[in-house]
């Protein structure tokens, strides 16, 4: 199940990496083109995921895993074979759609198998994987791309998903079930009111935040969100009842994973670029370099939920959100001299906040639902986490673009100019992170006895 997890998310990170070889390749992408090629996959991704985890309480979490990883696999032979970039982003938006069936099943599949003392360390293993596979995605797509032409990202990736295929279908237990009525429009609502979230939080950065076509794009996603509620509020069994976050508990998990996931992909949208244009790492060793923060997402995500069980939640999640403000704010004092040692150990600190905070937060999302609906919290966990990772890009990207301009990293003074947009990015995200943090520490009230 962790490996399902790392191949879906992965490819979020791993296809940053193609788009130099993508730009310049017999695809002729525009500038436009190779944005969607990037986005095309996180828009359906995110935007399945609640439909897709409530699909697997119904019909059954193996058999939707099973199917998922199958359109994967598909969606990644189509993106291989594409013969132009309009075929591309419609693979890409194929895989996405995998991807999302995927990722739901395999939080409720490992929950379903594992005995009720384990349950803590199955989410903690789950989160540690989620957190991972950003840095596995630098790291393979790295060492893929250093030999490889952009196609064989995907004639990687197809094959490791048939293989997961057949080891799921040989070793996972067959899901629950439990019928319920498939909330259509409530569904149909969700998933355009994503997309035009999705949408405006992407594009801003691009064309603007005052842009026509951003603001349009929140205002539909105000208006189709609000109608969601409304309607859900209205319906016998809806997708999601807006009643559940009154929740104390769920509200501080949603919020909290989408605001570590904001920290961690705003490093993730200039860590590559730092490593490869101011340290003049190869992308094999930029890939590497990440390595620091996988090391200690998996050291420290196994021993929260035991943590949290000893000394309480809100401790564990509050050390986690300071070690993770802390070490952006670090990262905003590293330059082009930065020695790698320094940078490995500020990685590996901000890693130990979000393998202490992950778990700890998680679990309030699944705790928060009944059993019967975990596929639907893991599909709620695995959304706001995608909303955070693009809200942490966007953020990064706009402060990066007002210093940088747009530019093309060239010559020590476009260097300079790099990293001072970063720093100021990560001053920006640090106190977003720590501000949001109160908040969440406050809502994470322990249940009562």
């Amino acid at each position: 199940m962790s490996a399902c997890v790392i191949l879906a998310v992965s490819l979020v990170a791993a296809i940053n990496l193609a788009i130099p070889k993508l730009a310049a390749s017999s695809l002729d992408p525009t500038r436009t083109q190779l944005v969607w090629i990037v986005d095309a996959y996180v828009i359906v991704f995110a935007c399945l995921l609640i439909p897709a985890g409530s699909l697997g309480d119904r019909l059954g979490r193996k058999g939707v895993l099973l199917a998922g990883l199958g359109v994967f696999a598909a969606g990644g032979v189509l993106a291989a074979l594409a013969p132009a970039a309009g075929v591309l982003i419609a693979a890409r938006a194929v895989m996405g759609a995998g991807a999302a069936l995927v990722m739901p099943a395999t939080l409720s599949l490992m929950l379903q198998s594992a005995p009720a003392e384990r349950r803590g360390h199955a989410i903690g293993v789950w989160t540690a994987a989620t957190g991972v596979a950003g840095a596995v995605g630098n790291f393979a797509g790295g060492a893929v791309l250093q030999y490889l032409p952009w196609q064989g990202l995907f004639w990687t990736a197809a094959p490791a998903a048939l293989v997961l295929l057949a080891l799921t279908a040989r070793y996972a237990p067959r899901g629950e079930r439990h019928p319920a009525a498939a909330d259509l429009p409530g569904t149909a609502l969700l998933v355009l009111g994503f997309v035009a979230l999705l949408y405006g939080i992407i594009e801003g950065p691009e064309r603007g935040w005052s842009a026509g076509p951003v603001l349009a794009a929140f205002a539909a996603a105000a208006v189709i969100l609000g109608g969601f509620v409304a309607r859900s509020l209205r319906a016998a069994q809806p997708l999601v009842d807006p009643r559940l976050f009154v929740v104390a508990r769920l509200r501080a998990g949603a919020l909290g994973v989408t605001v570590l996931f904001l920290g961690l992909f705003a490093l993730f949208y200039v860590n590559a670029q730092y490593l490869q244009y101011a340290k003049g790492y190869s992308p094999l060793v930029a890939g590497l370099a990440i390595g620091p923060l996988a090391v200690g997402m998996l050291a420290f995500s196994k021993r929260a939920i035991p943590l949290s069980g000893r000394v309480g939640a809100r401790p564990v999640a509050a050390a986690g959100f300071a070690l993770l403000a802390g070490g952006l704010g670090l990262l905003s004092l590293t330059g082009a001299d930065t020695p790698y040692p320094l940078y490995g150990l500020v990685l590996l600190a901000l890693a130990a906040g979000m393998g202490l905070a992950m778990p700890v937060l998680s679990a309030q999302i699944i705790a928060a639902l009944p059993a019967h609906r975990a596929g639907l919290g893991s599909g709620l966990n695995s959304a706001v986490r995608e909303v955070g990772s693009a809200l942490g890009v966007a953020v990064m990207a706009t402060v990066l673009a007002g210093h940088f301009g747009g530019a093309a990293p060239r010559g020590a003074a476009a260097v300079a100019a790099f990293t001072d947009g970063m720093a100021a990015g990560y001053r920006t995200v640090a106190v977003a992170v720590a501000a949001f943090a109160v908040l969440i520490v406050v809502w994470l009230r322990e249940p009562a006895a």
